[in-house]
C-alpha cells in the first residue's frame, strides 16, 4: 500500500470529521460566494490546524480563488491542496544520515510512542540496509531499556544499556564507542520524556548532545521530537520548549490514526519552523511513513 493509501486510510477520522463540513461548504461554490471561505477556515480550525495557521492558509486560498477564476469544487479542492502542501514546505523531510556512524536523537515526553517510534524507526533503516544501534538513555523510567530492548530484538539490531538509574550521558557515550568499534551505519539514542522537572529534563537533554557533539563532531545528528497527534496545539508548546532546548531538526507525529485533529500538520510548520519527517497511522512495523506533504494534502481532502 502506498502513501496515499495508507495515509487516506489512517486519517479516516479527521476525513470523517472534514466530510460534511467541505461537502456543505463547496456545494454552491461558484467562485463569487464569499462565505464558502469562513466555512473553510472553521474546518481547519476544527481539525486543529489553529487560528492563525487556519486564516493564513484560507487568506491565501482566497486571493488565488480571485486570481486563478476557479470554479467548481475540484479546482478549489486542488487549489487548497496545493497551499496546504506548501504549509509544510519548512525544510528537508529526508533524514541527513551522510556520516558512519550517524545519529538520530529522538526526545519527547512520556506517553507520545517514543521508544515504539524508535523500534520501527529501526526497522525500517534495516530493511534499507543500514546497520542499526539503539542508545537505551532513558534509564529514568522503569522498564524503559527492557522495552527498547525487545523492539532490538524485533528490528535485528544491537542495543547498549545501563542498569536503571544510570547517567544518560554515559550510555550515549558508551554506544558511541561500541558503534564505532562494529561499525554501525546508524546510532538511535532514546532519552527521557519526564524526571522532576522541566528544567532536569531540559538539563540531561543537553548533556547529552555535549557529549554527542565532543565525541562525533563531524558526524550527522538527527533531533527529532515524537508529538503526539491526539495532544493537538498544546503538543506544540511542548515541541517549542525541545526545540530551543535540544536542536531539534525535524518532527514525528505519531497517533494520526487516533485522531480526528489530524490539522495539527499545517500548524508545525508555521509555529516551529521545523519539518514533519514522519508519521504514524498505525500499529503495524510500516505505519511509520516518511511525509509527503502533496499527498497528505490530497489524501485529508479525498
Amino acid at each position: 500500500m502506498g502513501f496515499f493509501e495508507k495515509v487516506k486510510e489512517g486519517l479516516s477520522k479527521t476525513r470523517s470529521s472534514m466530510s460534511a463540513a467541505w461537502n456543505a461548504a463547496v456545494a454552491d461554490f461558484t467562485g463569487e460566494n464569499e462565505e464558502i471561505f469562513d466555512d473553510l477556515e472553521e474546518m481547519l480550525i476544527l481539525s486543529d490546524a489553529g487560528v492563525e495557521t487556519a486564516e493564513e492558509i484560507i487568506g491565501k486560498l482566497r486571493d488565488k480563488v480571485w486570481m486563478l477564476g476557479s470554479r467548481g469544487e475540484a479546482q478549489l479542492k486542488d487549489v487548497l491542496a496545493d497551499i496546504l502542501a506548501e504549509q509544510t514546505d519548512v525544510g528537508d523531510t529526508a533524514l541527513a544520515l551522510d556520516t558512519v556512524p550517524s545519529v538520530i536523537l529522538v526526545v519527547g515526553v512520556n506517553g507520545v510512542g517514543k521508544t515504539t517510534t524508535i523500534g520501527k524507526l529501526a526497522a525500517r533503516l534495516a530493511a534499507e540496509g543500514k546497520s542499526v544501534l539503539l542508545c537505551a538513555a532513558d534509564t529514568f523510567r522503569a522498564a524503559a531499556a527492557e522495552q527498547l530492548t525487545v523492539w532490538a530484538e524485533r528490528a535485528g539490531c544491537d542495543i547498549v544499556r545501563h542498569e536503571e538509574g544510570s547517567d544518560p550521558a554515559a550510555v550515549v557515550f558508551d554506544s558511541i564507542a561500541a558503534a564505532r568499534a562494529r561499525n554501525r551505519d546508524v546510532i538511535i539514542v532514546d532519552t527521557a520524556g519526564r524526571l522532576h522537572n522541566k528544567q532536569n529534563l531540559m538539563n540531561e537533554l543537553a548533556k547529552i548532545r555535549r557529549v554527542i557533539d565532543r565525541e562525533l563532531p563531524e558526524s550527522s545528528v538527527e533531533c527529532l521530537m515524537v508529538l503526539d497527534a491526539t495532544t493537538g496545539q498544546n503538543g506544540l508548546t511542548q515541541a517549542k520548549l525541545f526545540r530551543d532546548t535540544a536542536g531539534l531538526t525535524g518532527i514525528v507525529l505519531t497517533k494520526l490514526d487516533g485522531t480526528a485533529k489530524g490539522g495539527i500538520v499545517f500548524a508545525i510548520g508555521r509555529e516551529l519552523g521545523l519539518p514533519v519527517k514522519f508519521i504514524g497511522v498505525g500499529e503495524g512495523l510500516d505505519d511509520l511513513m516518511p511525509f509527503e506533504g502533496r499527498a497528505f494534502a490530497e489524501a485529508l481532502l479525498s
